[in-house]
C-alpha cells in the first residue's frame, strides 16, 4: 500500500516545492522593474539566459550525461521553448492590458485547460472532486488577486482574450512537461533545453537598445557601478533561485503526478505570494485573501482526496 502511495505524496512535495519557491519571483521582478525600470521582456530575456549558464554549469558539473539530446527531440523541444516563451512574453502583456488582478485570473485558467484536454487526449480522469477543486481554485485566486471587485474587469476584449491565452500557454507547457516524461527525458535535461530554445525566441523580439539595460548606469560612476552591480545581483539571484527552482522542480514532479494535478497545485501560487508581500513589502493580508487561500487549500485537498480514493479502489 505504502508503495503506491508514496509515488504521489512525493509528487505533491515536489510541486508544492516548486510553488512556494515560484511564488518569491513576483517580488524580486517587482524590485527590478520598479528600482531599475527595467522592461518585463528584457528582464524575461536575461532571467531565462541566466538560467541556462547555470543550469549547464551545474548539469557539466555534476551530471554531464544530462547535456545528451537525441536529435529526435529537436523538435519537440522547439516546441516547449516556443510555449515557454509565449508565455512569459504574454503573461507581461496580459499584467499590461488588464492589470494584475484580472490577469491572475485569467493566467490560472490554466489548470482548467490542462484538465480539459489531459481527459480529452491523454486519458486523465475527470472525476467530480477533480471538477470541484479546479472550481475551488479559481474562485480562490479570484479572491486573492482582488478580482472579485466588477471594476477591476473593465478590460478590452483583445486583453481579455490575451490573458486566456496566457494561460492556455501555461496549460501546454505543463502538458508538454508531462510528454517530455512520458519520453523518459530526464526534468534536468528537458528544463535546460526548453530554456535554450524559449531564451532564443525571446531574443527574437527584443530591440538591440534595450538589451543591455542595467549597463546604463555604468555611465554614472561610482554609483552608477554600484547600481548596475546590485541589479544584475538580484537578476542573477531571481534566476538561479525562483526560476531555476520553480520550473525545474515543476518539471520534476510531472514524473509523479498527473498534469492535472501539479497544475492544480500552482494555484496556490498568489496565495503565497501575497504572503511574501506581506512580510517583505508590508502589504496588507485581507479578509477576502484569507478566504481565497483557503478555498485554494480545500481546492488542493480535494484532489488529493480523490487520488488516494482511487488508489484504494484499485488495491
Amino acid at each position: 500500500m505504502d508503495r503506491v502511495r508514496s509515488p504521489s505524496w512525493r509528487g505533491y512535495l515536489i510541486a508544492l516545492a516548486s510553488t512556494i519557491t515560484w511564488s518569491t519571483t513576483a517580488i524580486f521582478i517587482s524590485y527590478l522593474t520598479t528600482r531599475f525600470r527595467m522592461p518585463p521582456l528584457v528582464l524575461a530575456f536575461w532571467r531565462n539566459l541566466l538560467v541556462v549558464g547555470a543550469l549547464l554549469a551545474a548539469i557539466t558539473v555534476t551530471a554531464r550525461p544530462l547535456l545528451r539530446l537525441e536529435r529526435q527531440h529537436l523538435p519537440f523541444f522547439v516546441l516547449y521553448g516556443l510555449a515557454l516563451s509565449v508565455f512569459n512574453a504574454l503573461w507581461t502583456v496580459s499584467v499590461a492590458l488588464n492589470g494584475a488582478a484580472v490577469a491572475t485570473v485569467l493566467c490560472y485558467s490554466s489548470p482548467a485547460i490542462t484538465a480539459l484536454v489531459a481527459r480529452l487526449w491523454g486519458g486523465e480522469r475527470l472525476g467530480r472532486l477533480k471538477i470541484g477543486a479546479l472550481v475551488l481554485s479559481i474562485a480562490g485566486c479570484v479572491f486573492v488577486s482582488g478580482a472579485y471587485d466588477p471594476a477591476t474587469w473593465r478590460v478590452n476584449p483583445a486583453g481579455a482574450l490575451i490573458g486566456l491565452t496566457a494561460g492556455a500557454a501555461f496549460a501546454t507547457y505543463g502538458l508538454l512537461g508531462k510528454a517530455a516524461s512520458r519520453r523518459g527525458i530526464n526534468p534536468w535535461t528537458a528544463t535546460l533545453y526548453t530554456f535554450i530554445f524559449g531564451t532564443l525566441f525571446l531574443l527574437f523580439v527584443q530591440r538591440p537598445d534595450t538589451l543591455m539595460w542595467l549597463s546604463r548606469p555604468l555611465a554614472e560612476g561610482a554609483a552608477g557601478r554600484h547600481e548596475a552591480a546590485l541589479g544584475w545581483g538580484t537578476l542573477t539571484l531571481l534566476a538561479v533561485g525562483p526560476t531555476v527552482g520553480g520550473y525545474g522542480l515543476y518539471t520534476v514532479s510531472l514524473t509523479h503526478l498527473p498534469v492535472t494535478t501539479a497544475s492544480l497545485i500552482t494555484t496556490l501560487e498568489p496565495v503565497l505570494t501575497a504572503g511574501w508581500a506581506f512580510c517583505f513589502l508590508g502589504e496588507r493580508l485581507t479578509l477576502p485573501q484569507f478566504l481565497g487561500g483557503g478555498l485554494v487549500l480545500v481546492g488542493v485537498a480535494l484532489v488529493r482526496l480523490g487520488e488516494r480514493g482511487g488508489v484504494a479502489a484499485r488495491q
